[in-house]
């Protein structure tokens, strides 16, 4: 078969999700494509337990979490071909890709579900200066030799970034026997949830250097240290507080980026805060029948979010099937990022596609104390949610119901401030 109603772009949570809500709302002739030998993605690698709280109601490992969808994607009629890439998606949805079993092939679609998820930024991407010895991995990387392949990047450790990979291969590593001796984080807050923070660094006594960084990478073939230095409110390193840490292992967790040329190539918008797609309320691009979802769209905290993202998507292309979905020229909202507020998704929102509410994510820019969330529009504030604390290693949400977007006027700002005690 070369044309299907809907070709799923990812095999990970994101596209299983997606493919199995599709497949439910009545589309039978549905594809996923994906490049590795297995489905699953990234939660093959994450053996760690604090997945599937929000979607399962219970505490999964990385794996189980996969293999519910896996198994529940067995029981449908979908198709998968696996250790296949995707070269190219166009416009008019033709997915180009190649793989082992088949070669070459040219695949036609109707409607089209990217879910590519995202990668790791490298010391390329961050330009830390010295020698380029063995030793340095992504954290990611790390992950995958230890949990599945079953190698030891090295036995004294050194992480730069405190995002959530990170502090979770913080105490993978020491478990494991490894002496982590410090994790340096360049912001003056963590990247990470604050129960990594705690489950990973602090319950193992390993300390985290905020406002700070790596200034030197030594070393001939393997790596032999490390310098950090403190750095100022500029981000510049600060002469004289220079420390040596002598490791055999750089780990970096300095973030993660959509992986997002399939959409570029296709003439798709993209976001310059969250390097995915421009996308509507129900995760659908500007090029009509192509939708995004999953960290190829925002990079997410959880993969319970990923799903519930995904499932939406995937409703939205079997409706657009089915001729739901409203015209191109239908009037949306446009959400705009105010104070205090990294970025917003979905960047549009149409009304009239609205049933009661339409959800937004978001994160802030900074760690906030008690604060509360502010949707204005034309200087006219139209709702307020109050939160405890607020911080930018954790995703954000909140409901706006259709009868608030009603009251706008062409579009509205999301904005946050702190609040007296």
């Amino acid at each position: 078969m070369t044309d299907y109603q809907l070709i799923v772009v990812g095999g990970g949570p994101a596209g299983l999700a997606a493919a199995i809500a599709a497949w439910e709302e009545g589309l039978t002739k549905i594809l996923v494509v994906e490049r590795d030998r297995d489905l699953g993605g990234i939660l093959n690698q994450c053996i760690h337990n604090g997945f599937g709280l929000h979607h399962f109601g219970e505490e999964l490992t990385g794996p189980e979490y996969a293999g519910r969808f896996v198994q529940k994607l067995a029981e449908t009629g979908v198709s998968v071909l696996t250790d296949a890439m995707v070269l190219e998606v166009t416009p008019e949805k033709q997915v180009r890709l190649v793989s082992r079993e088949m070669g070459y092939q040219e695949l036609t679609a109707q409607a089209v579900v990217l879910a590519m998820g995202c990668r790791e930024r490298t010391r390329g991407a961050i330009g830390t200066p010295g020698t380029r010895p063995a030793g340095v991995f992504t954290a990611g990387a790390a992950q995958r030799y230890v949990n599945i392949e079953g190698q030891m990047p090295g036995k004294r450790v050194v992480i730069l970034g405190s995002g959530d990979i990170g502090l979770i291969m913080a105490r993978r590593m020491t478990l494991e026997g490894a002496k982590v001796l410090a994790c340096v984080e360049l912001m003056p807050y963590s990247g990470g949830l604050t129960r990594n923070i705690v489950q990973c660094l602090q319950d193992y006594d390993i300390p985290l250097y905020l406002s700070h960084t790596i200034t030197e990478i030594r070393g001939k073939n393997r790596l032999s240290g490390v310098t950090v230095a403190q750095v100022g409110p500029d981000r510049a390193p600060i002469p004289g507080t220079e420390q040596d840490f002598a490791c055999d292992t750089l780990l970096l967790s300095v973030g993660l980026v959509p992986e997002n040329e399939l959409t570029r190539a296709a003439g798709i918008p993209i976001d310059p805060h969250t390097n995915g797609a421009v996308v509507y309320e129900n995760r659908e691009t500007e090029c009509p029948g192509i939708f995004a979802c999953g960290n190829v769209l925002q990079v997410h905290d959880l993969v319970d979010y990923v799903t519930a993202e995904s499932e939406l998507a995937g409703r939205a292309a079997a409706a657009y099937l089915a001729g739901g979905c409203p015209a191109d020229d239908e009037p949306y909202i446009a959400v705009d990022a105010g104070a205090a507020i990294g970025y917003t998704v979905p960047q549009r929102i149409r009304p009239g596609k609205i049933d009661k509410s339409a959800e937004l994510f978001f994160r802030v820019r900074a760690p906030m104390k008690k604060s509360r969330i502010l949707v204005t529009s034309g200087g006219v504030q139209l709702a307020a949610y109050p939160r405890e604390r607020l911080a930018p290693g954790e995703m954000e949400r909140i409901q706006l119901p259709k009868s608030l977007l009603q009251k706008a006027m062409g579009s509205i700002t999301v904005s946050a401030e702190e609040v007296a005690e």
